[in-house]
């Protein structure tokens, strides 16, 4: 009990960042997260569709080869452009991981049921030297 007394902020940090680990999991949101070695298997094996969903200045900074660009405030509204591919996997990506999660859940709301959230974002898939293109 000393230790927790003496600790408090530390111990008070650790639950928080435990809680918040562990809480997609127990509210069964979120969506499958990816590496870029298991984003680019899935693209290749099974033709996984590429969805970016950052801001237009981020995307044209560099993105994912084929990849659909559609901002995440944009999601709900263009829904139909990719309706289409409600059976193929789906891979959602913005800069970090935080954003495509919610566009993760969106898309499973919306009847989509093989979405997968890229780990870590376009900084994962940079930091494992995968390429980005500037084109289309």
């Amino acid at each position: 009990m000393e230790f927790v007394q003496q600790n408090i902020m530390w111990v008070a940090l650790a639950i928080v960042s435990g809680t918040m680990l562990v809480w997609p999991m127990i509210t069964g949101g979120g969506s499958q997260g990816l590496s870029p070695a298991q984003a680019t298997l899935l693209m290749n094996r099974e033709d996984a569709v590429v969805i970016d969903v950052r801001e237009t200045g981020e995307w044209s900074s560099g993105h994912i080869a084929g990849a659909r660009h559609i901002t995440l405030g944009q999601l709900d509204k263009r829904l139909s452009e990719i309706e289409k591919f409600k059976g193929r996997p789906i891979i959602v990506c913005c800069a970090s991981g935080n954003r495509s999660s919610s566009a993760c859940s969106q898309l499973k709301k919306a009847g989509f049921d093989k979405v997968y959230n890229l780990s870590g974002g376009i900084s994962a898939w940079l930091e494992a030297s995968l390429p980005v293109t500037t084109k289309g």
